[in-house]
């Protein structure tokens, strides 16, 4: 029996491609949905392919000469002007860049539609969350902003409050960027400090703003090597209160799977069981606080292609199907061996890291000597007063 949830899926989103040396590999998307496949998932929930965003779409966020040169770079990749950040290290050109990323902004869009209109009450695109995008250059494996898009079409169709909950390793600036000062949005990211990773943002002073968007824009810069129990007690000193503050209608939550202490690019140390705990949360936030429940919940970065991304997002995609996996369930053989076949790895074996996710309640007391607790205050006091709550 399906649920009222929808999983955007194309194979052809497969072709946001880089290159064989990038990081991002798309292997990593494929993995998923056949993970998502071979637990079943696909008939818990309605898999619906989407249309690439045209142009009026794009320009909701990004400009017309931003647009027309990723057009550019993608017919001809040895036309990429760099101004645009098209053509680097970060965000090579490839032939049909253009059309593989309006297709998974296409996606994010289509399940803000979706939401909004009532035909689903939750919506995956474990494509979308490229958050780095700005509205004139890609930035970060970023070449158009799918979360930001997908936020302010549910403004154009009259969403008044959608909160924007970003748990990637690195900072969500593009979408805090796009919304900087409007009290529409209310934009939370959760992050390595901006001292140690790109993109060298998100510190607890970026507040929003000036004017009605001050205090729309929350950040909370964590230490390296933070781990389960910090990262979770982060997370549960900020999100709830705000949203019970925000009272979003609609909640995007962005998952990046760059946190594990597995990624080959960061450095924190959270395993997948806290990532499947701050998955649930947000399910159970979006319950809690939006009309209807209303929840779009979107991937983001993870480089750890084939232990890490295609569990925590299968995790993803059962939570929001209402058909949570057992962590402790033996991964199905048949997609152990599409691992080995497609990139001579073995694939994990269980839906776990053995880990269990606890932390303690920030209303327990905070120790003033310990990091990420002085983090969180840093937050808290730079925002929380700015809302009208207490520190």
């Amino acid at each position: 029996m399906t649920s009222r949830a929808l999983l955007m899926w194309d194979e052809a989103v497969t072709a946001y491609d880089f290159g064989s040396s990038h990081p991002m590999d798309p292997v990593r998307l494929a993995l998923t949905m056949e993970l998502v496949r071979a637990y079943g998932l696909d008939r818990a929930l309605r898999v619906v392919a989407a249309k690439p965003a045209g142009e009026s779409t794009l320009r909701l966020i990004h400009r017309a000469d931003y647009v027309a040169a990723v057009r550019a770079a993608s017919e001809d990749p040895r036309a990429a002007d760099q101004a645009y950040g098209i053509g680097t290290l970060d965000d090579p050109a490839f032939a049909g860049m253009h059309e593989a990323s309006a297709l998974i902004a296409g996606q994010s869009v289509g399940a803000a539609e979706a939401v909004w209109s009532g035909e689903a009450e939750h919506a995956v695109n474990f494509a979308g969350g490229l958050h780095h995008a700005m509205p004139g250059s890609a930035a970060g494996f970023c070449v158009y902003n799918d979360a930001s898009l997908a936020i302010a079409r549910l403004l154009e169709l009259g969403a008044e409050r959608v909160a924007y909950i970003d748990v990637d390793v690195h900072h969500g600036d593009g979408v805090q960027a796009a919304f900087w000062d409007d009290p529409r949005v209310l934009t939370v990211s959760l992050h390595e400090h901006p001292r140690m990773l790109f993109p060298g943002t998100g510190w607890p002073e970026e507040t929003g703003g000036p004017g009605p968007g001050e205090g729309s824009a929350v950040n909370v810069a964590l230490p390296a090597g933070t781990g389960d129990e910090g990262w979770l007690r982060a997370f549960h000193a900020v999100v709830p209160e705000l949203l019970a503050d925000f009272r979003p209608q609609v909640l995007v939550t962005q998952h990046g799977a760059d946190t594990h202490f597995e990624d080959p690019l960061a450095h924190l140390a959270v395993s997948l069981d806290a990532q499947r705990t701050v998955q649930e949360a947000c399910h159970s936030l979006a319950h809690m606080y939006t009309e209807d429940g209303r929840w779009i919940a979107l991937g983001g970065g993870g480089y750890a292609v084939v232990d890490v991304v295609p569990r925590s997002w299968t995790h993803l995609v059962a939570i929001a199907a209402h058909s949570p996996l057992d962590p402790e369930s033996i991964i199905p053989e048949e997609w152990r061996n599409e691992v080995y076949a497609r990139t001579r790895q073995p694939g994990p074996w269980r839906m776990t890291d053995g880990r269990t996710a606890a932390w303690r309640d920030w209303a327990q007391g905070y120790d003033p000597a310990d990091a990420l607790d002085r983090a969180v205050l840093a937050t808290r006091k730079a925002v929380f007063p700015l809302r009208g709550l207490l520190v």
